[in-house]
């Protein structure tokens, strides 16, 4: 999948966390910066719960900034999965 625009899901708000997408250049690869209040308790699966998530969606180049304040496991896959379908524009309105 290509990320096509800027996007962002999520909020600043305690137990949630703000996903930040930027495109980049074809075949620079990923560059993930994850700044969490609970690194040093859950890192290792935050860093693998976006790995598993952009491998999911093929996404190969990317800039991705995590701002967590102690989300959940779930809450992060859906404000990734939010802010890519937003970048990649495939986001469906919510309203019918």
């Amino acid at each position: 999948m290509k990320i096509l625009k800027s996007s962002q899901a999520g909020s600043f708000e305690s137990s949630d966390l703000m996903v930040l997408i930027e495109p980049v250049v074809e075949n620079s690869g990923r560059k993930v910066e994850v700044d969490s209040t609970v690194m040093l308790q859950y890192g290792e699966d935050i860093q693998r719960i976006i790995g598993e998530t952009l491998d999911l969606f093929d996404i190969s180049d990317i800039h991705l900034i995590v701002k967590d304040k102690g989300a959940l496991d779930a809450t992060l896959k859906a404000r990734l999965e939010t802010a890519i379908t937003r970048a990649a524009n495939l986001q469906k309105g919510t309203l019918i």
